[in-house]
């Protein structure tokens, strides 16, 4: 097939991208690189089967043609991580909002089958664990603008179940917290980034207030079969769909367990999230899916143990020695 990935030199995308490659398809990305890097899809540069578009889904005229020409759509491209959106929430709301929705109506204008990541961030701080996918959504005040990420995604969902409803065959995947290979600890690389980093540097790991607050970890791997999955089996057309492992666990053991994969010495510190992120940063204390769904629908299964996927992460950051990020930085 011919196959667009909005976002493809992040890091779930280019791992998206490793696989539909390796499955023989013809692969183009747009990505503005403002996030995504280059070198994440450098090694298809040189096959003919692939594309690199720099571009942004907010301007149309890029997308128009690409989305006319290609068969199955995936839609990763979007700004994600607590830190952009804490500090920058209008451009955010604008790039998630207004960017989906250009897919979304150029998609159902063509008739491309299609793929929306959405995040496990829409249940907000809802304590219905395990989180159904016909939840409901228990948000934050509005002055708390990490909430403003729930809602665009939100957005995106209502927008893309609207167009559903007048044909365009498209799935909606709430991504749970997935790591791996190419996490990039300045943006969506997030707690296993970070830890990551600071513990083959010997640095103190940072862990948020007590570190009770839990979550389910899902290798890139598995994240991305479930993708591909929701944008071939015929089922899922319609669907909303949670794409995650379900092992509950506290990021005091998260980082206890990177800490000693690596074989660090490395102290475990605590600091408050009010501190990182500001005195209206709000924070949820359990996620957990239910991923029945996913099952019945796709036969998705996430596979992957958590102890392999964070020693392959572990190995992957090691080989590529990211010494030019500063881990005092606020990551979420």
């Amino acid at each position: 097939m011919r196959v667009l990935v909005t976002g493809g030199a992040g890091f779930i995308g280019s791992n998206l991208v490793d696989a539909l490659m390796e499955q023989g398809h013809q692969v183009t990305v747009v990505d503005d690189l403002s996030v995504g890097q280059r070198a994440n899809i450098a090694h298809h540069l040189a096959s003919e089967r692939f594309r690199l578009v720099r571009g942004s889904i907010l301007d149309r005229d890029v997308l128009e043609p690409l989305i006319r020409q290609c068969d199955l759509l995936f839609h990763l491209a979007a700004v994600v991580g607590v830190k952009y959106i804490v500090e920058d929430p209008r451009h955010g709301i604008l790039v998630n909002v207004r960017g989906t929705e250009n897919v979304l109506e150029l998609a159902a204008r063509h008739t491309v089958r299609t793929v929306i990541a959405s995040s496990s961030e829409v249940y907000g701080k809802s304590t219905a664990v395990p989180l159904r996918e016909e939840n409901d959504r228990l948000l934050g005040p509005t002055t708390a603008s990490r909430w403003s990420y729930a809602e665009s995604k939100a957005i995106d969902e209502y927008i893309a179940l609207a167009y559903a409803r007048e044909g365009l065959p498209v799935t909606i995947v709430r991504y749970f917290n997935a790591y791996g290979p190419r996490l990039d600890p300045r943006g969506y690389g997030s707690v296993i980034a970070r830890f990551i980093t600071q513990a083959t540097r010997g640095e103190p790991l940072t862990v948020y207030d007590d570190g009770e607050q839990t979550r389910c970890f899902t290798y890139v791997a598995d994240t991305v079969q479930g993708t591909i999955l929701a944008g071939t089996v015929e089922q899922a057309a319609g669907q909303v769909l949670n794409i995650g492992a379900d092992r509950e666990v506290s990021i005091n053991e998260l980082a206890t367990l990177v800490k000693e994969l690596a074989g660090s010495s490395s102290q475990i510190t605590h600091v408050s999230s009010s501190t990182a992120f500001g005195p209206n940063f709000e924070e949820t204390r359990r996620r957990v899916p239910d991923v029945a769904r996913a099952r019945e629908v796709l036969g998705f299964v996430a596979r992957t143990p958590l102890e392999d996927g964070l020693q392959r992460t572990l190995d992957w950051f090691r080989e590529h020695k990211p010494d030019d990020i500063n881990t005092t930085e606020r990551f979420s």
